[in-house]
């Protein structure tokens, strides 16, 4: 991790990362920043795991930290119960109660890989909402922040307009505002917490937090946002969106982790630099001063510092190695750190469609997403282009004990046939 000086400031640090995309005054926030302060970010616990999306909030609270302030991390509890419905053009699946605390466990375990918890000035404190809106009840809550919202405003927010649009939203989910806004103003009595981070969808969420606090308590709070991730096709990167990268190693294999970043697309390289490592951007400038092929060492060399970041340095030398030895020179498929599984002669025997065997090695969703693989020339077996979508797998494919299939240049699993 690099040394911060104590006189860096957070907010140019974060601007100059590209890691702001709103903030309610500048100049405001600069001038905050310049002393130490709490400030917090919250994660709903709608999913086990956090996933690239989430990385951004978790990388500004490792600055927020390195910068000299305390961040509070603030797991929803609560408002998971309820459910975001920001960005969404559905409602979210209702979850329990065990449920939400399953997941706030296993999500402040990921936050903790990058952010450190103690009793220290900056030491980062974890907190959980469920324990102040669990406590009150519908005639308090009502009482306490029902005359401070006005509904035309909270209609104007594009996280309920856009739902709205989409075909309505419920009750439930109008009140999830409500709650965050709730939660801004108790951080603020509790632990003195003056600033607010979040993804740029909770923008309206968050000045709806700063207007309830100044009318109960005039106080004068900040927030500021992040860029939000998207994927190639433009959508967001959420717990219950397809195509995401996660940070357990259940839901996304450090390999596929590494292979994600080392196949970004060459307008990203910099940016995510900014946004995903902790090095300097004067040295970000070098490795991507090149465009083109020259490119390809500053890719690998971010998904080595990510999977660092989140997998420790283990798991990301052995992937680095394990994508040279599979995509370099030679394409060694055999060694032990390629992704690889046991398929049984049986299965051969029985009959096996190459498709079900591209779905058995994760490198597509369904049979169906498999054969438009295979129909598009992106399929191959033991190096050879498939063209067949009714091609089936034999023993005849072994070679040297192994079966060997890819999805495009960057993805492959090996199968040990025994």
């Amino acid at each position: 991790m690099p040394d911060v000086p104590e006189t860096t400031n957070l907010f140019e640090l974060l601007s100059a990362r590209g890691l702001v995309s709103q903030c309610t005054d500048p100049d405001g926030i600069r001038a905050r920043l310049a002393k130490p302060l709490a400030a917090y970010v919250g994660f709903d616990p709608t999913a086990d795991s956090l996933h690239i999306g989430s990385l951004v909030p978790i990388m500004g609270l490792y600055w927020l930290q390195q910068c000299g302030h305390r961040p509070l991390v603030l797991v929803g509890g609560a408002t998971g119960l309820v459910g975001d419905p920001s960005g969404k053009t559905e409602s979210r699946t209702m979850l329990t109660r065990e449920d939400v605390n399953h997941n706030a466990n296993a999500i402040a375990a990921q936050i903790a890989r990058l952010v450190r918890f103690d009793d220290s000035p900056t030491g980062a404190k974890l907190i959980n909402n469920v324990d102040w809106l669990g406590t009150l009840n519908w005639i308090e809550m009502l009482r306490a922040v029902g005359p401070h919202f006005s509904i035309n405003r909270m209609l104007s927010m594009d996280s309920v307009k856009g739902r709205l649009e989409a075909g309505g939203m419920t009750f439930l989910e109008f009140n999830y505002m409500v709650m965050q806004a709730y939660d801004f103003a108790h951080l603020h009595r509790a632990e003195g917490c003056t600033v607010q981070f979040g993804g740029q969808d909770q923008w309206g969420n968050i000045v709806m937090g700063i207007e309830l606090a100044r009318r109960t308590d005039g106080a004068d709070l900040a927030g500021v946002t992040f860029p939000l991730v998207t994927k190639a096709d433009g959508g967001k990167f959420g717990k219950s969106e397809k195509g995401n990268i996660w940070l357990s190693t259940e839901r996304t294999p450090v390999h596929e982790f590494f292979q994600f970043w080392r196949n970004i697309a060459d307008a990203d390289v910099r940016r995510f630099f900014g946004f995903f490592t902790t090095l300097p951007m004067t040295e970000v400038d070098a490795l991507t001063a090149a465009g083109g092929e020259a490119l390809n060492p500053a890719k690998e060399r971010l998904a080595w510092e990510v999977t660092r970041l989140i997998h420790g340095q283990g798991a990301a030398d052995a992937a680095r190695e394990a994508a040279r030895k599979a995509f370099g020179a030679g394409h060694d498929a055999t060694a032990d750190a390629v992704p690889h599984g046991p398929l049984a002669t049986a299965d051969l025997a029985a009959g096996l469609s190459f498709a079900a065997l591209l779905v058995k090695a994760g490198l597509a969703t369904s049979n169906s997403d498999a054969k438009r693989l295979i129909k598009g020339g992106g399929a191959q077996l033991n190096d050879a282009v498939i063209a067949d979508e009714q091609r089936s797998v034999t023993a005849a494919d072994v070679v040297a004990g192994h079966i060997v299939v890819r999805a495009g240049k960057k993805r492959l699993f090996r199968f040990d046939v025994a």
